[in-house]
């Protein structure tokens, strides 16, 4: 069971480009490898905080009406 929690936690999803546990808590789970390539961490990095840029303005628009 922990195998199958590891693996969907860290599997990187098509449409956020992100893995589950970097979502989650902002950061990447730690393995002791670098398997990753860093250009792609730093564009998903870009894309989440735009991300969070958005949900914190439709918050503050939809508190508004």
């Amino acid at each position: 069971m922990a195998s199958a929690e590891f693996a969907i936690n860290n599997k990187i999803h098509s449409i956020t480009k992100v893995s589950t546990f970097m979502a989650n808590y902002e950061r990447e789970l730690r393995m002791g490898i670098d398997t990753r390539r860093k250009e792609k961490m730093k564009k998903a990095m870009e894309f989440a905080k735009r991300m969070k840029r958005v949900q914190k303005e439709a918050r503050a628009a939809l508190k508004r009406v």
